[in-house]
């Protein structure tokens, strides 16, 4: 008997996780996006909620919780309990620069969460005013040589992505934009149009419908590869600046801890909306470049190498924040 009781037990333990998993979610769960309403992360993170509910049996609530370059929102998500109940909808800024950006800071891009799925990137593109007198990337730095100082780039504020690929471009094409920061991509695009500023490095759903209009001039794309939204116009890397990468990523974390088996359902659920028709082509719209792997363990790595990589970046912009 004793040994039939034992046996019994052991089956019982070893089922849990399997009938927690079956369990989960049993509530809606909460999306944070840790920006504000309208920008194109909340509008990937509604895109994908709207489609959870038919794969997990219980909604999935954004909330905006914005702040601190998306510091509070991942704080938020960092803090609350390791169930997979509360899900931080991240960017390269949270997850990644902001760990060097920012003197203190009160969570770990690395530590303090546990990876779900990594969606995609949205490229960056170098646009100009068409006054610059430059129509590809070579001609860009040919001029920028022959002027130092001369021009300038707009960012959407220190630290951003938009300007910190200015001072990479900096580095690696051995030139001298001044970099003016904006509070915003909306008044940093305002200057640009109107020429105050020569040129900004935003992502390309923001530039697309003015280099469509021939409001701006694109000269190059700023990730490895070149976009699916403009696939005629070369990398920058392409066009003499080897080596020049610079895209915000978007991935999905849980808090450390969240237990692997829900952290595998929410994944496959996700892996299951972003293979729908439909959000491939809403994403695709937005400008967004699917990851080529949606496994958490990519996430996971792509997290450090990321953190490190702008590490340097940022040390070398002088950029420090409070």
């Amino acid at each position: 008997m004793r040994i039939l009781a034992t046996l019994l037990t052991a089956a019982l333990l070893a089922a849990m996780p399997a009938a927690q998993a079956q369990s989960f979610p049993d509530k809606p769960v909460m999306l944070v996006v840790p920006f504000p309403p309208g920008g194109p992360t909340d509008a990937m993170a509604r895109t994908l909620a709207a489609e959870m509910k038919d794969k997990l049996g219980q909604p999935m609530i954004v909330e905006n919780r914005a702040g601190a370059g998306g510091n509070i929102g991942a704080d938020f998500v960092a803090r609350a309990p390791a169930d997979g109940q509360t899900l931080l909808f991240g960017t390269s800024g949270p997850l990644a620069i902001n760990a060097s950006l920012y003197r203190k800071s009160t969570y770990d891009p690395v530590k303090s969460f546990a990876p779900v799925i990594q969606v995609g990137h949205l490229p960056n593109i170098l646009v100009v005013h068409p006054g610059v007198p430059a129509k590809d990337v070579k001609e860009l730095v040919a001029y920028a040589k022959a002027n130092p100082g001369k021009l300038s780039y707009a960012s959407s504020g220190n630290g951003a992505s938009s300007h910190l690929a200015g001072v990479l471009f900096n580095e690696k094409a051995g030139v001298d934009l001044q970099h003016i920061p904006y509070k915003g991509t909306g008044p940093a695009l305002n200057d640009l149009l109107g020429g105050q500023v020569a040129m900004s490095f935003t992502d390309v759903l923001t530039a697309l419908p003015y280099v469509k209009a021939g409001k701006l001039r694109a000269l190059g794309i700023a990730t490895a590869t070149r976009s699916q939204a403009l696939p005629q116009l070369p990398t920058i890397a392409e066009q003499g600046v080897p080596g020049y990468d610079v895209s915000v990523f978007f991935g999905i974390v849980a808090p450390a801890g969240t237990p692997p088996e829900r952290i595998a359902k929410l994944n496959q659920a996700f892996v299951e909306v972003l293979a729908s028709p439909k959000v491939k082509e809403l994403f695709a719209a937005q400008g967004l470049e699917s990851a080529p792997d949606h496994a958490p363990a990519q996430l996971a790595r792509f997290i450090v190498a990321q953190k490190a990589s702008w590490a340097g970046v940022v040390k070398q912009s002088g950029a420090q924040l409070d």
